[in-house]
């Protein structure tokens, strides 16, 4: 069983930045696909960024060019960089782990407990 520890909770103004990371341990971090998705208040819960074993990644079309997704495999940690955020950026992020970049994306199988970013106007 994977278990999974997001960090880096805030309240940023829009045009700002944030850096959340997650712990992973209960598995060898090498054999995992990381990923990273939202939920918004009374939306459902959507795909943002992922990354494979290496350095392989994909992001959803909203955050193109503005997020940024890395791992470092020697902390069992995966991070997502998120620049010029907007107020849509609000939402709870969750950390998401699965055998392949696609079952991260489609059918995680491990996820983290959540952490708040909130984006002001």
């Amino acid at each position: 069983q994977v278990r999974l520890v997001e960090s880096g909770e805030g309240l940023v103004q829009a045009g700002g930045s944030l850096r959340l990371s997650c712990i992973a341990s209960g598995r060898t971090f090498r054999d995992l696909c990381m990923g990273w998705f939202r939920q918004a208040p009374g939306k459902e819960r959507e795909f943002v960024a992922g990354v494979n074993w290496g350095t392989t990644t994909e992001y959803a079309d909203a955050v193109k060019g503005r997020f940024t997704i890395s791992r470092d495999n020697t902390k069992n940690a995966v991070s997502l960089q998120m620049d010029n955020l907007k107020p849509e950026d609000t939402a709870v992020y969750y950390c998401a782990a699965g055998g392949t970049l696609a079952a991260v994306r489609y059918r995680p199988t491990s996820w983290g407990q959540g952490t708040q970013v909130t984006v002001s106007a």
